[in-house]
């Protein structure tokens, strides 16, 4: 490693374009950009998942073929590594495996995901061996890849181009660690993170929790906000880590996503009816209008349209927004949903909205249509009573739609309460997890939306807020810095 150049190797389970789910699918392409952008020789490896990517579409190329993984003493898979280009430069490696990576069309839906993310894991390794790279730091980006920091202390522990590599496990998610729910696992049956790994067929496997193995193993942890850090070594959201978290707090630290300026811009944005830019905002309305008329709500700008772009889930706060949705409509308020999920809260949402037409609708996710919502829209509601940092309230405020969050994890860290007196803040929040308090943000929100000058000044000033990458990215080659020299201590 030289002092200003780093060889970094970022660990996903899925990389935006090729593949997404979720926030996880930017995170892994934007920062490797950001960090390719500053000098560092930066490549990606994630799942070639053949029934999703396209390799005409995206130009890969077949890299290597038949390339022998051996797992443990009894077992080994044969795989393919296909390569690829991020547009912002970085290279990217695709592991092909048509057992566990090429069968399906969702990314996550297997009874054997323990399985798949361990093969993941190790071929990942097995391909830097094959490269010649010896990378200064590993980034393993959420459980998919939390056994790298492991192998990497003991099945590579002598390998010529791995022995000093150091390991950063960023956690995204801390109530996802394995490949199904953690908790139900019967506690004789869970895994203490020390003990040899099951075979590679043997039931068990499914059990091992690669979080665990991940903060026991890796030079550093991070997640993806300050508060976030906070929250997880409690007892209440630790989701039952935060004693091992705690041992290793030396090690924890928090760096708050960013977004791709360049991607969300409504100035540029060919995705939207009309492009503006908050010295002509103004021309959100023409948005607006197009929004309400392509999903079927009456054309009203003086109504306030409040939008949510999201999984539809629990943790994303489905149950306060069934609680209070039939309130807003009657309150002369509109809001379109956007997202897929939990068939019974789409059932419930489909069914008030049939109830109050003109005033609500629910669309399925289509990415295309994302950033028109932003546009469109004068609200974004995030009552998500767990959110690790939150992407779509920094989208919405690129695009002049003011977030109204729950003060949580990231979405505390970004989004500040708009203060009338000082007329500063970026939106509105609340918190208290409950309908009461969520019903008494919009509330508030909606106060402040009569007044259309201040209103005008709260978009246009959170629209001048910079949330690109630059500064997290700088704080990451810190932090991998710091990663390099710990292990270079322990060697």
């Amino acid at each position: 490693m030289s002092q200003n150049h780093l060889k970094i190797v970022s660990v996903s389970s899925e990389l935006h374009p090729f593949s997404k789910t979720g926030g996880l699918a930017d995170v892994a392409e934007s920062l490797p950009v950001a960090l390719h952008q500053f000098g560092h020789t930066v490549i990606c490896i994630t799942p070639f998942y053949a029934k999703i990517i396209d390799p005409k579409k995206f130009n890969l190329h077949l890299f290597r073929s038949d390339i022998e993984v051996i797992i443990d003493s009894k077992n080994s898979v044969g795989v393919n590594f296909w390569q690829g280009e991020l547009p912002g430069g970085p290279i990217v490696y695709f592991i092909e495996n048509e057992k566990y990576f090429s069968r399906k069309e969702q990314l996550y839906t297997s009874e054997h995901e323990n399985a798949r993310f361990l093969l993941f894991n190790v071929a990942a390794l097995k391909l830097l061996t094959l490269l010649k790279f010896k990378a200064d730091i590993i980034q393993c980006h959420d459980w998919h890849a939390g056994l790298i920091p492991y192998y990497l202390k003991r099945d590579f522990k002598s390998s010529s181009h791995l022995q000093h590599t150091a390991t950063v496990f960023t956690i995204h998610n801390i109530i996802y660690q394995l490949g199904h729910n953690w908790w139900e696992i019967p506690a004789n049956l869970r895994d203490d993170g020390k003990s040899k790994l099951p075979l590679f067929d043997d039931p068990l496997l499914e059990n091992i929790n690669f979080d665990k193995r991940a903060i026991l193993n890796a030079d550093l942890i991070n997640t993806v906000s300050e508060n976030y850090v906070k929250e997880i070594l409690t007892k209440e959201n630790g989701q039952g880590l935060n004693i091992l978290l705690d041992n290793r707090k030396d090690r924890l630290y928090g760096i708050i996503n960013g977004i791709e300026n360049d991607d969300y811009n409504p100035a540029t944005d060919p995705g939207l009816k009309v492009n503006y830019s908050y010295k002509n905002i103004e021309a959100k309305a023409v948005n607006k209008a197009w929004l309400q008329k392509k999903y079927g709500l009456s054309i009203a700008p003086d109504l306030p349209l409040i939008i949510m772009s999201s999984r539809i889930a629990f943790e994303k706060g489905f149950n306060l927004v069934l609680e209070v949705l039939e309130h807003l409509a009657r309150y002369n308020m509109q809001m379109i949903i956007m997202g897929d999920g939990d068939k019974n809260y789409i059932s419930q949402i489909v069914k008030i909205s049939k109830k109050y037409p003109g005033k609500l609708a629910w669309t399925p996710f289509e990415q295309k249509d994302e950033t028109s919502l932003y546009a469109g829209g004068d609200l974004l509601v995030l009552p998500s009573n767990a959110e690790p940092c939150g992407i779509n309230q920094l989208k919405a405020l690129r695009y002049g739609c003011i977030p109204i969050v729950h003060s949580i994890g990231g979405l505390k860290d970004t989004i500040t309460n708009f203060d009338f007196n000082n007329q500063d803040g970026n939106g509105f929040t609340f918190g208290n997890y409950s309908s009461l308090s969520f019903y008494g943000a919009i509330m508030r929100a909606r106060e402040y939306y009569k007044n259309q000058a201040l209103w005008k000044k709260l978009v246009v000033q959170s629209m001048k807020l910079s949330f690109s990458w630059d500064l997290p990215a700088q704080l990451y080659v810190r932090l991998f810095k710091k990663a390099i020299k710990l292990r270079q201590e322990t060697s």
